[in-house]
């Protein structure tokens, strides 16, 4: 996005931070574009008809030990957390809500930003 620093008027030399220009010229942050992604991508996920191979993919569950320590998080884990977290779905019914396609897709345009931390 490096053309919102031209569209703001700024070089590298004002030394401004890219969130700060974003916000001033009223774009959704970065984050919450990629998070909306994301969440969309289950969506579809789940919808795509038995057979279809990122459907496959994602239901595998591969045979086989885990090496030691803690475990990898797996983009499953990820997007459940993730729609508990910040739509406040439990994980039990998050397949259920992400089939319907008249829910699922109004529920993600209103996915708020994350509090800034500082």
């Amino acid at each position: 996005m490096g053309f919102l620093r031209k569209v703001a008027g700024l070089s590298l030399r004002d030394r401004v931070r890219s969130s700060v220009i974003r916000e001033e010229l009223g774009v959704e942050p970065l984050l919450l574009c990629i998070e909306r992604s994301q969440l969309r991508w289950f969506g579809h996920l789940v919808r795509m008809p038995p057979g279809r191979l990122p459907r496959e993919v994602f239901q595998a569950r591969p045979a086989g030990r885990r090496p030691r320590g803690r475990p990898r998080t797996r983009w499953r884990d990820y997007i459940s957390t993730l729609a508990w977290e910040r739509l406040g779905i439990p994980q039990s019914e998050l397949a259920n809500v992400a089939r319907e396609r008249e829910v699922w897709g109004p529920l993600l345009e209103l996915l708020p930003p994350r509090p800034n931390p500082g």
